[in-house]
């Protein structure tokens, strides 16, 4: 990971839009939504003028009495004020932790209790409808975004405070806290240092700079608590790339924005771009000026790439694939171009950044790792996280001897060192092969599907939970015809993509949605194939 290392002073969240104003000061943020703590702003600001937003808000928060090293966690309505007030905490010394207002609000508070009596950056809405009263005992103090509630403190109450100078923490220490998925259980508290964030961004900016050499617009629909948009801010800011910022993902608003802003590169998670695959029909041609693709989280669907790829009207489009997980940034990394054809391996993810990261593949039973016998997949990276605040015994015991951390993958590696990622090891059903392959073998061949997701049943078998465009009821006989060449499945159960449980990233929680189904719950709307 020698790469990671050569002066890495760290990434410095709190200045970070302060020193990309001072290169591209008239460089420019776009918002497909107002922002709660600056309704006023509007949707189209300079980076000069976020930079002065993030330095108010940082003095308004010193102004709270919160000082360095303090823990901050910030769990407020959607939008992309949770990414700029974490680097405002950041900008003062402490250290923003970020929960997804996906969470209930049961959950946030456990989390709110872990990280030991926190400030609480919250809202007025958060605290009616969600959070229990019980927070006031477990945080320190509690800090409104917006609206006004007994017992807490509004930041707006604070404006006009004088202004405070930026605080620089040493690079190894935490400078952000983010929580895991959450698919296997209750999230668990993610610890970035400045150092470890940098690492996790150097492997991105490598790959970002040869492929996009010019100065292009990029809009992302990345969650606003996780880590991955941190990194994909300072490659787009350092460089001078107009920035669109999206927190809604619906097909019809995007397609309206992209044809307007017309961007260069997309990063979102799959599952947005599953959706935004029908932006591809669409005869304004929304993505004809992409030229990058990017998705970091999971490997994707190759029905999605190859329709996306070919609603691109640039010379030579690409969609970059990233290969990695929360607690430790990108892994492997793999192009896609036109020549991508429906039936190629959707499993393999990729290879190593050269210096950066490494992968090995673990045998499960003494065997070799093989597409029948798939192994446990391992990555070393100095983008890795430090610890799980207040379970570092949990922590260490996905490290082994030599800093490899167990992903909770399962799959193989070829005779050329290409990644195949097969299932998750909690998701594997024994006997019946890769799920993730099923699922792309049956998107590749079913137009209709929104989404599928194979899951075990309380008897073992594979149960496939779908999803279909327009929530039309599934075509019985195209289904058989598709599904006639996998291993045996249950009939299929259909319901609405938007009541499938899902993480901060979109994903769907598969053990959550099994315990779902094996207590007899059914999607309101949805039904039975």
């Amino acid at each position: 990971m020698l790469l990671q290392r050569i002066a890495n002073r760290g990434i410095r969240l709190g200045t970070l839009f302060e020193r990309a104003a001072s290169r591209h000061p008239a460089n420019v943020v776009i918002l497909d939504h107002d922002l709660d703590i600056a309704p006023r702003l509007g949707r189209r600001a300079t980076v000069a003028e976020i930079a002065d937003l993030i330095d108010d808000f940082a003095s308004r928060l010193w102004a709270a009495k919160v000082r360095p090293g303090e823990r901050v966690v910030i769990y407020k309505s959607d939008g992309f004020d949770i990414t700029l007030l974490a680097c405002a905490a950041a900008r003062i010394g402490a250290v923003p932790v970020l929960l997804s207002p996906k969470l209930d609000g049961e959950t946030a508070a456990e989390l709110v209790r872990r990280t030991d009596r926190p400030f609480l950056l919250t809202d007025a809405a958060k605290l009616t409808n969600e959070l229990p009263a019980s927070v006031f005992d477990r945080a320190e103090k509690v800090l409104l975004a917006s609206g006004t509630y007994e017992g807490a403190v509004e930041l707006a109450g604070l404006e006009g405070v004088d202004r405070v100078p930026a605080v620089t923490m040493p690079p190894e220490h935490p400078t952000l806290i983010t929580h895991t998925s959450g698919t296997t259980g209750t999230p668990k508290l993610a610890v970035h240092t400045g150092r470890t964030l940098e690492a996790r961004y150097r492997p991105q900016a490598s790959v970002i700079k040869p492929l996009i050499p010019r100065r292009e617009a990029i809009a992302m629909h990345v969650s606003f608590v996780h880590s991955r948009l941190f990194t994909a801010l300072a490659i787009s800011l350092h460089r001078g790339f107009p920035v669109i910022v999206l927190a809604d993902s619906d097909p019809k608003q995007a397609a309206d924005l992209f044809t307007q802003l017309r961007p260069g590169i997309l990063e979102a998670h799959p599952n947005s771009f599953m959706e935004w695959e029908e932006l591809a029909d669409d005869p304004r041609a929304p993505l004809a000026n992409v030229k990058l693709f990017s998705s970091t989280f999971d490997a994707i669907h190759p029905r999605t790439v190859h329709r996306l790829l070919r609603a691109s009207r640039r010379k030579a489009p690409l969609f970059g694939q990233l290969y990695g997980q929360s607690e430790v940034g990108p892994a492997v990394v793999r192009a896609f171009t036109r020549r991508r054809q429906l039936d190629d391996d959707g499993r393999c993810v990729g290879r190593p950044f050269p210096g950066m990261t490494d992968v090995r593949v673990v045998s499960r039973d003494g065997k070799e790792p093989s597409p029948e016998n798939p192994g446990y997949i391992e990555v070393r990276s100095d983008g890795r996280i430090v610890t799980y605040l207040g379970e570092q015994a949990r922590y260490d015991q996905q490290v082994s001897e030599g800093g490899w951390w167990r992903m909770g993958d399962v799959g193989y590696r070829t005779k050329w060192g290409c990644v195949h990622l097969l299932d998750r090891e909690v998701d594997l059903i024994e006997g019946f092969g890769s799920t993730l392959a099923a699922e792309d073998t049956l998107f590749g061949k079913l137009d209709e599907l929104a989404e599928v997701i194979i899951i075990p049943g309380e008897d073992g078998s594979a149960v496939p939970v779908v999803c279909t465009k327009g929530d039309r009821p599934l075509d019985k006989a195209a289904w058989q015809a598709a599904a006639a060449s996998l291993p045996p499945m249950a009939e299929p159960v259909q319901w609405k993509l938007g009541d499938l449980p899902q993480t901060a990233t979109t994903k769907i929680k598969r053990l959550e949605l099994a315990r779902l189904l094996a207590a007899g719950a059914h999607s309101p709307g949805g039904q039975g194939a």
